[in-house]
Parts: C-alpha cells; sequence; structure tokens
C-alpha cells in the first residue's frame, strides 16, 4: 500500500469551517456573533460550506490543489471535535447535498478534499453514550466506553472522574476501541466519506489511540475503498511509528515549524538548523518524507504573523523554507493575508473580506512561492542535500531531481552578508544561475563555487537559466 503520489504535488489549505465565508444566511444560529468580532471559545460566526464555495475562485488564484478541513459532522461546538454523528454534516454548515456540491467544485478544479476524523473520542450527545446517560449500568452500550463507576455524571462542573475523557473533558467521553461495535463503526464511518468522494483522512489525536491492529484495519479498509486516499495523522513529536504500511502515509509535521520559528527567533543558528532540517528527512522512509503535511500554524497554534512579531522579512523567509523542504506544504486560512491571532481561540479568527485589511506582501509572496513549486520538479520530488558553508548565520540546502535541481540559500541575520558555497557537484561552469523568486543572475562559477548576496533575513532559490 504505497502512499499516494499526489501528495508530493499538493499545497493544502486548512479551513477552520465557521470562521472562513457565510455563504448560506438561512443556516445561521439565531445568536450568530458578527463575522468581525473577537471569537469566543462558545461562538458562532456564520461560515458554513456554502462560503467555500463562493470563495473558490479565491483558492484557485492562491494556487492550492488540496482542502483540509476541520471538523464538519453535527456537533454542539464551533470547532466540532465533539461530533454527535458521524454521517450527518452539521445543519450550521449545510448539508450533504451541499458537500457534494462543494466535492464536485473541488474535483472539477483539480482540488482534492480531506476530511477531520476524530475517532478518539465523540461528543456527550452521541447515541452510544447518551444511552448510558439514560439507562447506566443497563444500557447496551456500556462497553463502548470506558466506564468507571455508575452513575455516569457527564455535566456537573468539573473533571471527568466517572468514564474516561480526552484530558479529562467531560464533553469529550473516550471511544472503547478493543470493542470490535465501536471499530466497526468507525471503520462505517472512514468507509462512508469516501465513497461520498473525499480524498483523505486527517485523524485526530491518533496515538490516543495506541492500537497497531486498529489502525493497520483502518488503513487496509482507506485504502481498499480508493487506493490513492491520503491518511495523515495528528502527531506532535514526528514519532516515526506512526508512519508506514500498517499506519499513515504522512504526519502533522510540527518538528519542522519549531525548527523554522527557533531559526527566526534567533533560537538556533543556521548551521545547526539546517542540519536538523536533514535529520527529519532521513528520520523517516523517504516516500513518507515526501508524503509530511508542513505547516507554519494550524487551529492548535499562534498565529504565524504574531508570533514572529509581524516582521515582514521573517515571514517571508519562514514561507521560502516551507515550500521548498520536502513534504506538502501547507496555508493555515488567512496566514497568507497575514491574520493575526493569539492561543485558542484568538487563532480562529473570521477570514476578512475585505481587501483593505490584507497584506499584500505576504498574500503576492506566498503565490509566487506556490508557482515556483509547482514549476520545479526538484522542490516537489528531489533529494534533500545540505550545502556546507563557513557563516553559521546562512544555510544552503539542494533539492535533485535526476538533471532537475535547485539550491536554496538563506541569511537568518540582521546583517547583509555575502556567502560562497560549493556547487560542484550540481553545476558545471558554464550554467548561469538566476533567482527563481527575484532578479538576480550569477554567473560567475569558478571551480565549482560561487559568491551569492545575501540581505538580512532572505533567500534565495537559485536554479539554471532557460
Amino acid at each position: 500500500m504505497s502512499v499516494p503520489a499526489w501528495v508530493k504535488d499538493s499545497v493544502f489549505y486548512q479551513i477552520f469551517p465557521d470562521r472562513f465565508d457565510n455563504g448560506d444566511l438561512t443556516n445561521d444560529p439565531v445568536n450568530l456573533s458578527p463575522w468581525n468580532s473577537k471569537p469566543t471559545i462558545t461562538s458562532f460566526h456564520g461560515g458554513d460550506l456554502r462560503g467555500v464555495i463562493n470563495r473558490f475562485y479565491y483558492l484557485l488564484d492562491l494556487g492550492i490543489n488540496t482542502l483540509y478541513f476541520n471538523p464538519i459532522f453535527l456537533s454542539p461546538s464551533n470547532h466540532r471535535y465533539n461530533s454527535v454523528d458521524y454521517f450527518q454534516i452539521d445543519p450550521k454548515l449545510g448539508d450533504l447535498s451541499t458537500f457534494k456540491s462543494l466535492l464536485d467544485v473541488a474535483h472539477r478544479n483539480h482540488v482534492r478534499v480531506v476530511l477531520d476524523g476524530v475517532f478518539n473520542h465523540c461528543g456527550r450527545g452521541f447515541f452510544a453514550f447518551n444511552d448510558i446517560l439514560e439507562n447506566q449500568s443497563d444500557s447496551p452500550y456500556v462497553d463502548w466506553f470506558h466506564i468507571k463507576k455508575f452513575p455516569v455524571d457527564a455535566y456537573s462542573p468539573g473533571e471527568a472522574t466517572t468514564y474516561q475523557a480526552w484530558w479529562k473533558y467531560k464533553s469529550l467521553p473516550k471511544f472503547n476501541t478493543s470493542n470490535p461495535r465501536v471499530c466497526d463503526y468507525i471503520y462505517k464511518v472512514a468507509r462512508y466519506w469516501l465513497e461520498q468522494g473525499i480524498d483523505g483522512w486527517r485523524l485526530d489525536v491518533p496515538n490516543e489511540i495506541n492500537d497497531d491492529a486498529f489502525w493497520a484495519k483502518f488503513r487496509e479498509i482507506v485504502k481498499n475503498t480508493n487506493s490513492d486516499a491520503y491518511i495523515l495523522g495528528e502527531i506532535w513529536d514526528g514519532d516515526n511509528r506512526w508512519v508506514g504500511d500498517s499506519h499513515f502515509d504522512g504526519l502533522m509535521n510540527y518538528p519542522i515549524r519549531t525548527l523554522i520559528l527557533d531559526l527566526l527567533t534567533e533560537k538556533k543558528k543556521a548551521n545547526a538548523f539546517v542540519n536538523d532540517l536533514a535529520s527529519w528527512v532521513r528520520h523517516y522512509p523517504i516516500e513518507n518524507s515526501f508524503c509530511m503535511y508542513n505547516s507554519l500554524g494550524t487551529h492548535d497554534t499562534e498565529r504565524i504573523f504574531s508570533l514572529l512579531g509581524k516582521s515582514i522579512e521573517k515571514i517571508r523567509l519562514a514561507y521560502l523554507i516551507l515550500f521548498t523542504f520536502p513534504g506538502a506544504p501547507a496555508i493555515y486560512y488567512g496566514d497568507e493575508i497575514g491574520l493575526e491571532g493569539g492561543p485558542d481561540p484568538d487563532n480562529r479568527r473570521t477570514f476578512p473580506w475585505n481587501e483593505t485589511e490584507w497584506n499584500i506582501e505576504i498574500l503576492q509572496w506566498v503565490k509566487q512561492l506556490i508557482r515556483v513549486r509547482n514549476d520545479q520538479n526538484s522542490l516537489r520530488r528531489g533529494n534533500f542535500s545540505v550545502i556546507p558553508n563557513n557563516n553559521d548565520s546562512v544555510f544552503a540546502f539542494s533539492r535533485k531531481d535526476g538533471g532537475d535541481y535547485s539550491i536554496v540559500i538563506a541569511n537568518a541575520s540582521n546583517q547583509s552578508t555575502k556567502i560562497e558555497i560549493d556547487i560542484s557537484d550540481l553545476v558545471n561552469e558554464d550554467v548561469k544561475l538566476v533567482n527563481a523568486i527575484g532578479t538576480e543572475q550569477f554567473s560567475e562559477i569558478h571551480n565549482g563555487r560561487v559568491v551569492i548576496p545575501l540581505n538580512r533575513w532572505s533567500g534565495m532559490i537559485l536554479i539554471p537559466a532557460d
């Protein structure tokens, strides 16, 4: 069961459904919060699936080709990680017909769709848990969860003590996946939505279902339903146990995000940074390395624009690294226009559709990087190699696929500099190099060495001139 080849060519875009766009006013809750108001843990702002369809022109213009949605199933919360019915689209987002329309628009435009699968836990209103609350020890679903004692108490203040729950939140009872009936239910959900036309699953906290046999069977069912489906695991520490033929195709690559932030906040020198990048590439089987989900932010992190102190230079360099490193680059909705945000729920603000509020420089930079990545096969499929240099503020690496190569070089410091690098294993003396994201040209290559001037917090992607 090989990994899907299309992931190598993907640029993901993550959408938190309630906050992207309100395209259907008829499904708005009566207590709707104003679109641009400060989000809270409980506020609904009216974003829905029709809004995504209406804004598809924006997504296509940006250049993305894969959408990842936070949960869209029936749930009482705005984040929907406490599903009540895994077979029903939340009516506040639309219905199955709306979702089918979204899939049709996406697939006609060669955009794939990945859904969030929350299979470790559910909501209190899930039919089996609700039956326990009604019938207690007489419920036929007692063994669907980890009940510690009766009566089961799900609503009084405080942590869950009568049953296991995710992080002891009473609203998130944990499934008992040692029960074959529970497994069959989850497998049925996975199969059903693939049959509706989705292109993969992103799995929420899958390491908390610490059962290799469960995930091997899950993978078998997914791949038998759609052999080209993508299985993405939310594993924060990058444990390579979770990738391969019995688990997932790729992981949410949080360690790379941490490295980028450490570099740009000057916690890590450039030479150590690039060597750590190389270590993470080697950390996984090679085909899985190219299926990692690389992102500067998600619904669980502070916004990159805020974390980097609104520095356009650093934001540009962060994206340069993201789009040239092995794996699939991913954009958290709004990051491409400089949306600000602190910890949850502030990182889940509504998308400001008034273009005067956008950071156009960041947006144009992201568009350019997407175009360059799409043009350069080496940036999507090329092997990764560190290019040594003697300046601990500068890093360089190459991506090479057969005769196609790209050279990435960057200055991670507050001072402009010049750096000489040895690229003799990539180029000959007659080659002229051009910066794919600028106007610079370099033809003076002597003994395989070239001198590159770099502004502060900047980088280049050097490719052979046509």
